[in-house]
């Protein structure tokens, strides 16, 4: 039922992806956008991709961290194969098909996915963070949209307070386990919390926040290159707007819960580049189209890879398994055989 969800919810959201892809054109005048994108220097591409793999490095090591925070034993290639066919759910309504991840360890380690689903959270939690620290050169230099960003901040934070306000919560779910209906899930939610408090304090948080403005710098540099690539005067001060674009464009994408962002982000990050790089709608939208290429979409095919290989290398060991069991039936009779003998 969840996987049919799932399946049900990146269908919408590819319907979605075209509809904003062609907004974005029309928008952009088509001719001119394909004209502009035909001058793109495309010697840039490798680079905008490597620091797009920056990103998912910087997000790879914080994914082990809190698989060791919270004593998960698994080799480092598989967990990196988990790893990235997670971004295969990038365009999953609210990342919720990010749960994948906890399948596929609950399926390597047996870990139950109420215990390492909140990883997930934190993910997204130590990467806001981040992202609004990315955003604040552009927040003190332009003041756009801070009360936005501000109440995210403010979100945030009385969030991380309440869940290390242990037995706070621990007294809520005791007394939530007098409730009928609540009762057979406390157990899951108490696991769920557990996990939640070991990765939400205040050390691990911080850490994570660090790795966290390190790999997304590597996106913003990648926006950068795209604003190069498409001839607009590169320079420190495009360099900031970059930051700032990225990071603004990325926290308004994951606030509205929309698959990737789509519209949202895209939209955003459309605004903010008439209004702070180019007066030029056409290279707007091509760079917008561009960054989200080498940045969401190149996540997607990514992990389709990913998880294709897993469900390859799943497929062989089930075929392995039942020939092993073959060979080890027909030992049996072979026996059998003699002693009747």
């Amino acid at each position: 039922m969840f996987t049919r969800k799932i399946r049900i919810g990146i269908i919408c959201s590819l319907v979605l992806a075209f509809i904003v892809i062609v907004a974005i054109s029309l928008y952009a005048d088509l001719p001119h956008m394909v004209e502009a994108l035909t001058h793109f220097r495309w010697v840039y591409i490798p680079l905008i991709l490597g620091c797009t793999l920056v990103n998912y490095a910087g997000r790879f090591i914080k994914w082990q961290y809190y698989l060791k925070r919270l004593r998960i034993e698994i080799s480092t290639k598989e967990s990196l194969w988990i790893f990235l066919a997670g971004l295969s759910m990038a365009i999953t309504p609210g990342k919720v098909g990010e749960l994948l991840k906890s399948y596929l360890l609950k399926r390597s380690t047996g870990a139950p996915i109420s215990r390492t689903s909140p990883i997930i959270v934190a993910e997204r939690l130590s990467d806001g963070i981040a992202m609004l620290g990315l955003a604040a050169a552009g927040l003190f230099l332009y003041g756009i949209g801070w009360e936005i960003l501000l109440l995210l901040l403010i979100l945030g934070v009385v969030g991380i307070i309440l869940i290390q306000n242990r037995s706070l919560v621990l007294t809520l779910l005791q007394k939530s386990e007098r409730l009928p209906l609540m009762s057979r899930f406390i157990p899951l939610v108490r696991a769920f919390y557990e996990s939640t408090y070991t990765l939400l304090q205040w050390r691990p948080l911080l850490l994570a926040i660090g790795i966290g403005l390190i790999s997304w710098s590597g996106e913003c540099v990648a926006l950068y290159f795209v604003y190069s690539g498409l001839s607009i005067a590169a320079g420190p001060e495009l360099f900031v707007k970059s930051m700032f674009i990225l990071a603004v464009s990325t926290l308004i994408g994951s606030a509205s819960g929309l698959p990737g962002g789509l519209g949202t982000a895209d939209g955003s990050m459309l605004g903010l580049t008439r209004l702070l790089v180019t007066a030029s709608a056409t290279l707007a939208g091509a760079a917008t189209l561009l960054i989200r290429l080498c940045t969401l979409w190149f996540g997607l095919l990514v992990g389709m890879i990913a998880l294709v290989r897993i469900r390859w290398t799943q497929r062989h060991q089930k075929l392995d398994l039942w020939d092993s069991d073959w060979d080890e039936q027909q030992k049996q009779q072979g026996k059998s055989h003699s002693y009747t003998r």
